[in-house]
């Protein structure tokens, strides 16, 4: 049975204290109703964006594509045009990202959070949350710059290139994310396209991860 789907629409804006300190904080417009599904690919859920399950905590609902780009999870439509593009914000909200261990469980179908001071930013996506969109190649003796999540060098870790690793299964390559606690990020198909010419596989059989990744004339043994 089809649903009427109301949006709350977040209204992110930035703040400067007197103190000359950055800090992010949004007010909302309180037009939702309870979500049942957001997306077919995404499991049922009740939300509301804004909700406060209890005094001065607000809660709110966010997906994250295999492009890296951010969107309120109940938008119906998710494309660049519609996703999150403000740096300022981004730079906030993406390093805040941790697993979901809020106790007692609250939403494990949103398996991230994002916590901003009484707020709860709840995360679930496609793949992986932190995704890798852009590698910045090092023009002196410092090293190679692998950005994530779209915001360029405002995100970034240096490149180890022996540290990628491709899943055969599906073909998506990864990386180590910034911080142990999320695991592996995901790497851009379009970035991965370019980094998986530079792999060498094992007597020639792609159907088993690379073994090796020649980088800048380099052969490096993968270690993952």
């Amino acid at each position: 049975m089809g649903l009427f789907i109301i949006m709350a629409v977040p209204l992110s804006r930035i703040c400067m204290r007197r103190t000359s300190k950055l800090r992010v904080c949004r007010s909302a417009i309180s037009l939702s109703v309870s979500v049942r599904k957001s997306s077919a690919n995404s499991p049922a859920v009740s939300y509301v964006q804004g909700q406060s399950p209890e005094p001065k905590i607000r809660e709110y609902f966010y997906f994250i594509d295999h492009e890296g780009q951010l969107f309120l999870d109940d938008a119906k439509i998710k494309n660049f045009t519609s996703c999150y593009k403000e740096k300022a914000f981004l730079k906030f909200f993406i390093p805040r990202i941790s697993p979901n261990e809020l106790h007692p469980p609250r939403y494990p179908e949103f398996p991230f959070i994002s916590p901003c001071g009484r707020e709860r930013n709840f995360i679930r996506c496609d793949d992986r949350p932190i995704v890798f969109t852009e590698l910045i190649h090092s023009t002196g003796e410092g090293s190679d710059r692998l950005c994530y999540n779209g915001v360029g060098d405002l995100l970034s870790v240096d490149f180890q290139p022996e540290l990628l690793s491709m899943d055969p299964q599906t073909g998506r390559v990864y990386y180590p994310a910034p911080t142990a606690d999320l695991g592996a990020g995901l790497v851009k198909s379009s970035l991965a396209i370019e980094l998986s010419r530079c792999f060498e596989y094992e007597d020639t059989d792609e159907n088993k991860p690379p073994r090796w990744i020649n980088w800048k004339g380099t052969r490096l043994a993968l270690k993952r």
